[in-house]
């Protein structure tokens, strides 16, 4: 009997090996992918050059004009248009620096490192006449070398430059399964015992994985109902994650949401403040992302996205018109071109329906509104009620 336990148990941890091992040379791979379309780019240009020809690096255009949205897909998509930047008087200096950043991008996949946007920055200071002046020029360079690359499906974090902020905050019935990136050690968190505290998104959030028995995922706008529904452990009685989204999520978070609602097969719902910013900036970037970075939205939106609320419609409902506030001249300007020039809320006649309620009814409310009637109304009223009727929420 014993025999056989210690027969069990040396294949239990040889099949865990096997696992982490397909893991690594899976990450290998990709990386390995990285370097050589790389180098594919950087010899196009070599040959180019040693033909006595001029070379082109050839950019998407970023930017709504250039963006498609696909229901069927659930994010936008960036368009034909392209950008090109060909070597010649002009532009020798920004064509350098794009070279340099690739070989930057190139050393760091190899080194198995990173830099943020600042360290990128600073490491063009030893680049010569190809430095930058500010770092508002090398974020734009890393911008391009992103949306470049982006048609081989690889992300500006495959390439190794990663984002100064992290994502949001966690809490709720979720393991992460981290990794220790020296031993490669696997890390168990579990998002329920933080105590007042919670999880926070890393910048970078591929090789997590997730346990989890949870039933939806809720994406909540601000850090204040995302403290009180942590505080009072919504998660354990809704049998859900909660994710602080901090205004516009960061691009940490919305890829967070969206490979864990993907590997777990649960559908996510957006708790924002009612107004035409929270419709038009936050949750439509959490959902189907932007114009300006169309190129990688089938990465870090959020297709299967719902919007649980505020609408204009519960201001209504659960009488909160003397807890709004009065719309303000940009509140409009976004809603009215919202609903002219972006993709997703003209072809979503719901959302139209809803904007144009708000325009008419000429306020806005925040998510704290509802305290109004009690401080945890939220939780005990609001919250239940909408999520009796999920086939009732704003695409």
């Amino acid at each position: 009997m014993i025999a056989k336990k210690r027969k069990t148990a040396r294949k239990k941890t040889k099949a865990k090996k096997k696992k982490k091992t397909a893991k690594r040379k899976g990450r290998v791979l990709r990386d390995d992918l990285v370097v050589e379309q790389i180098t594919d780019v950087a010899a196009e240009v070599y040959e180019t050059i040693g033909a006595l020809d001029q070379p082109v690096l050839i950019l998407p255009t970023r930017s709504l004009s250039n963006v498609s949205y696909d229901k069927k897909k659930g994010y936008f998509e960036i368009g034909k248009a392209k950008v090109e930047r060909t070597l010649n008087y002009n532009t020798v200096k920004t064509f350098a620096q794009s070279l340099r950043f690739m070989a930057l991008s190139k050393e760091l996949v190899e080194k198995n490192d990173f830099a943020t946007k600042r360290d990128a920055y600073y490491q063009s200071k030893n680049w010569g006449d190809a430095k930058f002046q500010e770092q508002s020029e090398s974020d734009t360079c890393m911008d391009d070398i992103e949306a470049m690359f982006s048609v081989h499906d690889v992300s500006r974090e495959e390439l190794r430059f990663y984002p100064e902020d992290h994502g949001g905050a966690v809490a709720g019935e979720l393991v992460v399964i981290d990794r220790d990136p020296e031993t490669e050690e696997e890390i168990e968190i579990d998002c329920t015992r933080f105590g007042s505290g919670a999880y926070t998104i890393p910048s970078s959030v591929e090789h997590l994985r997730f346990e989890t028995r949870a039933r939806f995922v809720l994406a909540i706008e601000t850090g204040g109902v995302f403290q009180r529904l942590n505080y009072h452990k919504y998660w354990r009685d809704a049998k859900c994650v909660i994710v602080e989204l901090g205004g516009v999520p960061t691009r940490a978070t919305r890829r967070f949401i969206r490979r864990l609602a993907d590997s777990k097969k649960i559908p996510v719902y957006a708790f924002t403040d009612c107004d035409p910013y929270a419709f038009a900036n936050i949750y439509r970037t959490l959902k189907v992302g932007s114009g300006n970075a169309a190129h990688i939205s089938r990465f870090f939106s959020v297709p299967q996205a719902r919007f649980l609320g505020v609408t204009p419609q519960d201001i209504l409902d659960h009488k909160l018109m003397d807890a709004t506030h009065k719309l303000q001249p940009t509140d409009i300007k976004r809603a009215k071109d919202a609903l002219k020039n972006d993709p997703f809320f003209r072809a979503n006649p719901k959302w139209q329906r809803a904007m144009r309620q708000q325009l008419k009814m000429g306020v806005r409310a925040e998510q704290q509104a509802f305290a109004k009637w009690d401080l945890n109304y939220i939780i005990e009223k609001y919250l239940p009620l909408k999520l009796k009727n999920v086939k009732s929420f704003l695409p």
